[in-house]
Formats: structure tokens, C-alpha cells, sequence
């Protein structure tokens, strides 16, 4: 890169000014995080990252959480993509690989039909057991088939049910399992 007339490279004690930084790194760990959350504090400089794997699902998001405005997976980081990235972060432009793209969009979606409705049920705000009772009452079990199934009274599965219809505020049963259907749950 320093051979290239439209790069500049400072040292580390001139980095507050750089317009671009571009860190890399294995993975998005902790350490990693603050890094980018001091980078973004920089109001010269935005940043790009260069990382080997998103080991966990939640990396990508605090990634971009960080201020990150570009991601190149290390694999494929050859010359010439380390100066398109860096001249795409220096002209305000963002840069994902496709798949990593797809993943923020479904993010964004599901954050945005979560602000729209924010009593939407997800998976995370039903229990394991909620779920599989919302999901045979789906498949069209009534109260005594679910008990049976799953082992509880036929009391629980109605204490559950009822729970679960009266935290997302629907009217019925069948309420629930289109409001599940609607959001995804099953």
C-alpha cells in the first residue's frame, strides 16, 4: 500500500487525523470492540475492518455498533481490495460482503417490525416451553393432547397459554397462533 500514490500512510501518534483507519483483526472480541468504539470517537477518521471469521453471531452487529463503515473478510483481502475498501470508506461509502449484508438486513428488519410493534413476540421474549405449546396448539392439539405430549397438567398448558396470550394481548387461541405465524414464531 505505500507504493500507491493515492494512499497515505501516518504513523501511529498522527492516527486522530488519518481519514481512514483499518484495523484487523482474527475476530470481534472484546478487546477488538474497544478498539473500534475509541476509533469512533475520532471525528476525522472513519473505519474499516479487516477480520479472519465472525465467530459469533452477535460480532457483525457490535462491529458496526463500534462505528465500522466497512468490512473485508482477511481471506480475501488482496492489494487491490485494500485500496478499493479504503477508498470507498474515504468517500463516505460503506462496503459489506454479500452474505454478511444479508445478515445485517435481517437485523435491520427485525429491529424495525420490533419498532413498529413493540409488543411483537420473538422467540427470545417466548420460554421453550411457550413456544412448543404455541406451536401444538398450531398443529391443532387441544388442551388434553398437549398435556399428554408434553407432560404437564391439562392446567399448565391452559396457565401457559393463557400467559402467553395475555402478555403479547391477543384475544384467543387462534389469535395466537396467526399473530405467531405473522411474526415468525412458528
Amino acid at each position: 500500500m505505500r507504493q500507491r500514490p493515492e494512499i497515505e500512510l501516518v504513523d501511529e501518534g498522527s492516527a486522530h487525523s488519518a481519514q481512514v483507519s483499518l484495523v484487523t483483526v482474527d475476530t470481534v472480541d472484546d478487546e477488538t470492540s474497544a478498539l473500534l468504539n475509541r476509533l469512533r470517537h475520532e471525528p476525522a477518521t472513519r473505519t474499516g475492518l479487516v477480520v479472519g471469521t465472525f465467530e459469533s453471531g452477535d460480532a457483525l452487529q457490535r462491529a458496526i455498533d463500534s462505528g465500522v463503515a466497512a468490512v473485508l473478510r482477511r481471506a480475501e483481502a488482496d492489494q487491490d481490495r485494500l485500496l478499493g475498501l479504503v477508498l470507498a470508506i474515504a468517500n463516505g461509502e460503506g462496503v459489506l460482503p454479500g452474505d454478511l449484508l444479508a445478515k445485517l438486513l435481517s437485523h435491520v428488519g427485525s429491529l424495525q417490525r420490533s419498532a413498529l410493534d413493540p409488543r411483537a413476540a420473538s422467540l427470545s421474549t417466548l420460554t421453550p416451553r411457550e413456544a412448543e405449546m404455541l406451536r401444538l396448539v398450531a398443529e391443532g392439539l387441544d388442551t388434553a393432547e398437549i398435556a399428554r405430549k408434553t407432560a404437564y397438567s391439562e392446567r399448565t398448558v391452559k396457565n401457559v397459554l393463557h400467559e402467553v396470550i395475555t402478555r403479547l394481548q391477543l384475544r384467543n387461541r387462534a389469535h395466537a397462533v396467526g399473530y405467531a405465524l405473522r411474526n415468525g414464531l412458528i
